[in-house]
């Protein structure tokens, strides 16, 4: 890996698998779960665009649901409730063209309930009600229940703004978070942008030099946590995870723990609590990447044990209602889930996605798990995975 450019290699949002004419024109994103009070802050497909139905569910085995688009990407999935559940993502309708859509789970299926607007390329999710939901990509867009209305980002002196994550606040604010760039990702610097309910508000951060943002997460309005990654400013220096956090009046950089001398990055981050926060991602040394967590507890973060698993680059975490943790990531389709001992305080490997991993989500009032991304094997077949609880 070079140690100059790391970033690129190391990217924990999502990377539309889409014809090298449209790549250029899509931005990548990050990770929705289930976070706060538990509020989110396949096989081939039949020429009907209709996935075949999945065996019957294993106990504790994540298992396919269909969806009703046969080629393209889901880029990310969000949840209310055990009959409410949303995902986003593109369905490709030719080599050159590509249509955003929104599907939406009733408790039995999957259905497609809208389409987006031209070029929003939709890479995070925020759903705080059936009608007021937030994806953000190449344009933030806003579903209000009957339609998707297009807001513009407000400009940034560091460049064009690619957002990553979004999620909301009880006071009715959204937040995203990503970068701002003007040629390439390497010169990236971190981005935040607040709704006030009429237009996007660029935040002042503390300078930390060139990086991005990769997900966010809310404890109040008061109390809100970002995280992404710092690159490296030379050779010999290594690229440091970023954590970020605002207090009502500031954004503040925190260190974060773990060796100094890897390369660490945070993909991931939920909060349950003021004093339970938790932010996964990776951590790379001698070449080789392995699972990387770290937990506040109110007073200070800490680093947990993770697995040594190869390409096991955490995306998101989320409780279920049974207050079971699990991470979920993995490079390309060696997707990778782990779960929390609480009695050994250490993160141990569980049954992965079998996906490629583009979003994951827990499901509030539910011991349920939603994987949303690509399926392992085909060309671009969009595929979403539950796990019952």
């Amino acid at each position: 890996m070079p140690s100059r450019t790391p970033l690129p290699r190391r990217r924990l949002g999502r990377v539309p698998l889409v014809p090298a004419a449209l790549a250029a024109t899509l931005v990548t994103g990050a990770l929705v779960v289930t976070g706060l009070n538990g509020e989110p802050a396949a096989s081939a497909a039949t020429s009907s665009g209709t996935a075949p139905a999945p065996s019957a569910s294993r106990a504790g085995q994540w298992h396919t649901t269909p969806v009703p688009v046969a080629k393209g990407d889901l880029t990310a999935i969000a949840a209310l409730s055990d009959k409410q559940a949303w995902a986003v993502g593109y369905r490709l309708k030719s080599a050159t063209a590509l249509e955003a859509v929104a599907l939406r789970w009733n408790g039995t299926s999957w259905t497609q309930e809208s389409t987006l607007p031209d070029n929003s390329f939709p890479q995070a999710l925020a759903v705080r009600s059936a009608t007021d939901i937030w994806t953000v990509g190449s344009a933030s867009v806003h579903w209000d229940g009957s339609k998707w209305t297009t807001y513009q980002l407000a400009k940034d002196p560091g460049g064009r703004v690619v957002p990553d994550a979004v999620t909301t606040t009880s006071d009715g604010k959204a937040w995203t978070v990503g970068r701002a760039m003007n040629r390439s990702v390497k010169d990236g610097v971190p981005a935040i942008q607040s709704w006030d309910g009429k237009s996007w508000q660029r935040q002042t951060l503390p300078d930390v030099g060139k990086g991005e943002l990769s997900s966010v997460t809310a404890v109040a309005p008061d109390d809100i946590w970002a995280v992404g990654t710092a690159y490296a400013t030379d050779a010999s220096s290594p690229q440091q995870a970023l954590l970020l956090h605002w207090d009502g009046t500031a954004w503040k950089r925190i260190t974060a723990p773990g060796p100094q001398e890897s390369h660490n990055w945070l993909g991931g981050i939920t909060a349950f609590a003021a004093d339970d926060v938790w932010a996964v991602g990776g951590s790379t040394s001698g070449g080789a990447d392995r699972p990387y967590a770290v937990h506040w507890n109110g007073t200070a973060w800490t680093a947990a044990k993770t697995p040594d698993v190869a390409d096991g680059r955490l995306r998101a975490v989320g409780r279920t209602r049974s207050g079971e943790l699990w991470a979920v990531g993995g490079k390309g389709a060696a997707s990778v889930a782990l779960r929390w001992n609480a009695q050994k305080k250490q993160w141990d490997t569980a049954s992965s996605p079998g996906l490629v991993v583009r979003s994951f989500t827990t499901v509030p009032g539910s011991a349920d798990l939603w994987a949303a991304g690509i399926a392992e094997h085909g060309d671009l077949v969009p595929s979403i995975t539950r796990l019952k609880g």
